[in-house]
């Protein structure tokens, strides 16, 4: 029986990972990607907020020659920092129940269509922020043609592209897009440009809304998407706009179900779910928390840069735990 099971490997999850193998204990990690997925999701030229030190786990020296990453750059530093530090890895594989036995818990996942049962005295849940794009509820948001994560922007040359959102995922997606030749419309719900703009994009963006390169639309409420266009109002009045792909950048949502299977409590308004600050064990004995899915919906709360401490708290725990256990007759 491992001493844990980490779902997620992500930087808070990995962090987790070495902080345990640290301590001598046993550990591996599932993750329903590859290691780092949700950075591998992002958009191939995305650049982080955070100095490359910020990003840095296991005491492993994050070297860039940028003073910001970008997404190449932490895909190369995380893959290395798992080869140098062994982490135990089983990739592409997905957890679907996670319940309590007389020793510990049982993990059940499947790979490959296979089912696959682990067993460990703990369970870590770091399953990360991006889990679950959030819906606009409006007729033909699950049409084919329509995306709610980015990648590039090559495949959209000369297309009538049009991006929901005004925020930083939005105007990201909206720069590249340009770039790469697209005719690119941005229809935002807010009066204004958001303040959470990242203050070296905007600029950039604003320039190329003045140069009429991207039509900005403020006060835009969707109605529907068709085949060809994208329906909107301002004010009561309804408008339409063609659009031959759609890209919703509407936020995301973690995923809790396995939180919910696991039994741990959630606070429906903020989605926090509950759990020692000191240690991040969750009121299930056994199950901690790592990683921004403590921060629940506020996703500017909890980043890399500080959720990956939580893996020596977590560490810390699962020694002390152990030492309590060895010590009882």
């Amino acid at each position: 029986m491992l001493d844990c099971i980490i779902i997620g490997a992500g930087p808070c999850g990995l962090s987790a990972a070495i902080e345990m193998q640290d301590r001598g204990l046993s550990v591996e990690v599932i993750e329903k990607g590859n290691i780092v997925e949700a950075i591998y999701q992002y958009p191939t030229h995305q650049t982080f907020f955070s100095s490359s030190e910020k990003l840095e786990i296991g005491g492993v020296p994050f070297i860039n020659k940028e003073l910001k990453p970008r997404r190449q750059d932490a895909l190369v530093y995380y893959r290395e920092v798992v080869r140098r530090k062994g982490v135990i890895i089983r990739p592409f594989e997905t957890v679907e129940h996670v319940g309590r036995t007389a020793d510990g818990f049982e993990v059940k996942s499947v790979r490959g269509g296979q089912a696959v049962t682990r067993s460990a005295r703990s369970v870590v849940l770091a399953t990360g922020y991006y889990g679950l794009p959030n819906k606009m509820n409006v007729a033909g948001e699950d049409m084919p043609h329509v995306f709610h994560y980015f990648k590039e922007g090559h495949p959209f040359y000369g297309q009538d592209v049009v991006v929901i959102g005004g925020k930083n995922s939005s105007v990201d997606a909206a720069i590249e897009l340009e770039k790469a030749g697209a005719r690119v419309t941005m229809l935002y719900r807010g009066e204004a440009y958001s303040p959470s703009i990242k203050p070296w994009v905007l600029p950039n963006f604003e320039s190329l809304v003045r140069a009429e390169k991207v039509k900005m639309v403020f006060d835009a409420t969707i109605e529907e998407i068709t085949n060809t266009d994208v329906i909107y109002s301002i004010g009561g009045e309804r408008l339409a706009i063609k659009a031959d792909f759609v890209f919703a950048m509407t936020g995301y949502t973690p995923d809790v179900g396995l939180f919910a299977d696991a039994g741990i409590d959630i606070d429906p308004d903020t989605g926090i779910p509950v759990f020692d600050e000191a240690t991040m064990e969750s009121n299930v004995d056994g199950i901690y928390i790592a990683g921004v899915v403590a921060a629940g919906y506020d996703a500017n709360k909890i980043f890399i840069e500080n959720g990956r401490f939580h893996g020596a708290l977590i560490a810390d725990s699962l020694v002390h735990r152990l030492e309590r256990e060895t010590a009882q007759p």
